[in-house]
């Protein structure tokens, strides 16, 4: 059986740098400035063959309980809560400070197994900071450096010692997999007895990975806490609280999936400050992994010049777009309304035909279900593969209706297609003299794909190859 850890102390003394560690990727956004993370994060985590969920959380402070730091530190009571063991992380070099000693109350409260661990233990400045951990009461302080991986050793024993070795050597939990981009070759075919393609079914097994985009402020994590039914991440009137990408694991209707929210992506021309930077960049990973993306717009200013950037960008990345209109409940004339919404969509965003457009209310719930069909749907075609003898029969139909033009005074003539991969569906046509191919006819084959074979909203990538000359390696004659 796995067991859980909550990284947990004031800010600034090396949480999210021993998460990193313990993660083994740096998934957690790390800085100087005080505050970088404000919700809980979770992953799978290890030291050596011990394996265990972790929780980097906010730091603990003394706050207001309306205030943003305030309800900061609910979500990390929330974590010592939900853990099977509490690391208290304090900053040896700064030693003991009262912060501490009346946040340690807390984790005595409410944790089941408290661990303390004295971090930057290198080199001799932490020392008296060690010594004094031992008055928090929480006996033998771990002494690590979280930065330079010095202490893990330590740090395993006293995991094992505190949850027993029953509980940490049980069946382990399985770290995910590595998320790499798609693969640009051609997918391998799998062929039946007679030498027919096999199209394989839609897969709805698999954990489905959507990540939440949209500007600052447009609703991301309210609708992310409506999805799961639980304040799991801060909210709140003020604009960029979210800073990381944080994941959330969610059921819905029988289905595993994993919401991915981001950092509020303004302008690059208006992001100063380097934190802000890491947060975008932070957000643009979450975007590159992702299958289905759900960009947030907010309903009384819809589709402003960044909210089309950020889809461009997904349809780039060959991510599946859902756009959803947020704060429905505030609109009035509705009917009126979405009609203008969706006719702005196909103006700003033409590169993808039939674009879902959704209206939902993250506060109250209002549209969630046919949010979360569009997004099936969606995915579902993002995954479709198109067998080779339909495209080629589609192919000898398109060209019979309106074949390829003549360039120089001599036709292009289409030999065959086949598709090349899914994810995004992606297309291989083989002709003569591509590079003289018009734009124009590129775009009519991709809108005939979309029409011939229901794949619309989603991007299709489709590129063009001279066919083999059969007499390239036949020797000239003399």
């Amino acid at each position: 059986m796995s067991f859980t850890v909550a990284i947990i102390g004031r800010p600034n003394v090396g949480k999210s740098t021993l998460f990193n560690r313990l993660v083994g990727k740096k998934l957690a956004l790390v800085d100087d400035t005080p505050g970088v993370t404000r919700d809980r994060r979770m992953a799978d985590g290890h030291i050596g063959d011990l394996e265990f969920k972790i929780i980097d959380t906010a730091g603990l402070e003394d706050a207001d309980e309306d205030s943003l730091e305030g309800r900061m530190r609910e979500q990390t009571e929330k974590a010592i809560v939900e853990a099977d063991v509490s690391l208290f992380l304090i900053d040896s070099k700064a030693g003991i400070t009262p912060t501490d000693k009346s946040f340690g109350q807390i984790v005595r409260k409410h944790s089941k197994k408290i661990v303390l661990v004295a971090n930057k233990m290198e080199g001799k400045l932490g020392e008296a900071g060690y010594y004094d951990a031992f008055s928090l009461g929480f006996g033998e302080p771990v002494p690590i450096s979280a930065e330079h991986g010095v202490g893990m050793g330590d740090l395993y024993n006293a995991l094992v010692a505190a949850v027993g070795e029953d509980r940490a050597y049980g069946t382990g939990i399985y770290a995910e997999d590595e998320e790499e981009e798609d693969d640009v070759e051609f997918e391998e075919l799998e062929l039946d007895e007679h030498g027919e393609e096999i199209i394989p079914a839609y897969d709805t097994s698999k954990p489905l990975r959507i990540a939440i985009v949209g500007r600052p402020n447009a609703g991301k994590s309210t609708l992310i806490n409506q999805m799961v039914q639980e304040e799991r991440l801060l909210t709140g009137p003020e604009a960029g609280i979210t800073r990381d990408s944080i994941s959330v694991e969610w059921e819905y209707q029988g289905r595993v999936i994993k919401l991915y929210d981001t950092a509020g992506m303004r302008r690059k021309a208006r992001i100063q400050e380097k934190l802000e930077k890491m947060s975008v960049s932070d957000g643009l990973r979450a975007v590159k992994y992702a299958e289905v993306v759900i960009i947030v717009i907010d309903a009384e200013i819809p589709f402003e010049k960044q909210d089309v950037q950020i889809i461009d960008l997904i349809i780039r990345e060959g991510r599946a777009p859902v756009i959803a209109v947020n704060k429905w409940d505030l609109v009035e004339q509705r009917q009126q309304r979405l009609a203008e919404i969706r006719e702005l969509s196909e103006e700003s965003l033409s590169q993808v035909k039939g674009l879902k457009v959704m209206p939902i209310s993250g506060l109250t719930g209002d549209g969630l279900p046919k949010l979360m069909q569009a997004v099936f749907d969606v995915h579902e075609q993002w995954n479709r593969r198109i067998g080779t003898s339909k495209l080629n029969r589609w192919l000898d139909d398109i060209q019979a209706h309106h074949p390829p033009p003549a360039v120089s005074g001599r036709r292009i003539r289409m030999k065959y297609v086949t598709q090349a991969k899914a994810r995004p569906p992606t297309f291989m046509a083989h002709c003569t003299r591509p590079e003289s191919m018009p734009a124009s006819y590129t775009r009519y084959m991709v809108n005939q794909i979309r029409e011939s074979f229901d794949l619309w909203s989603v991007p299709i990538r489709l590129f063009l190859r001279k066919g083999d000359n059969p007499y390239a390696t036949r020797k000239k004659r003399r």
